[in-house]
């Protein structure tokens, strides 16, 4: 039973990567460029997951921005406090946030991690997959 439900992990990652690129457009980026910073975690209803997101300021001049993000998903969502940041050019700072998955998130449902700054966003190539925290083993057993 553990190794279909592997499979079917892997199965839905894949689904969700596939519809992640076509809803998002790949930008002049490559496949392999997108898929090497993102992923799916699997996360059970009320645990505790941490975003760490590194910023850079690749303009001129110094710039402060409102900085937010969310776990956005047909099911569920989650949303976390806005930090102010500030950079001088050139200069990079990383932001953290933590959170939990909502207790009545659904089994199976998904989010994806999107960032908000000022008036734009950009959604990222991660995503949380909700999964039953219960998993059955055999332990021992008899036959006579």
């Amino acid at each position: 039973m553990k190794k279909g439900s592997a499979l079917l992990s892997i199965a839905l990652a894949a689904t969700i990567v596939i519809l992640g690129f076509s809803s998002v457009g790949l930008d002049n980026q490559s496949l392999t460029c997108l898929a090497c910073s993102g992923g799916v975690v699997d996360k059970t209803p009320g645990e505790d997951f941490a975003v760490e997101i590194k910023f850079k300021n690749t303009g001129k001049a110094e710039g402060t921005w409102s900085v937010s993000i969310a776990f956005e998903g047909e099911a569920w969502t989650w949303s976390g406090t806005p930090k102010t940041l500030t950079l001088k050019p050139c200069h990079k700072k990383t932001l953290t946030w933590t959170g939990d998955v909502p207790e009545d998130a659904p089994i199976d449902s998904v989010a994806r991690l999107v960032v908000y700054y000022d008036d734009s966003f950009e959604p990222l190539s991660w995503w949380i997959h909700v999964i039953d925290g219960a998993e059955l083993a055999i332990t021992s057993s008899t036959v006579e």
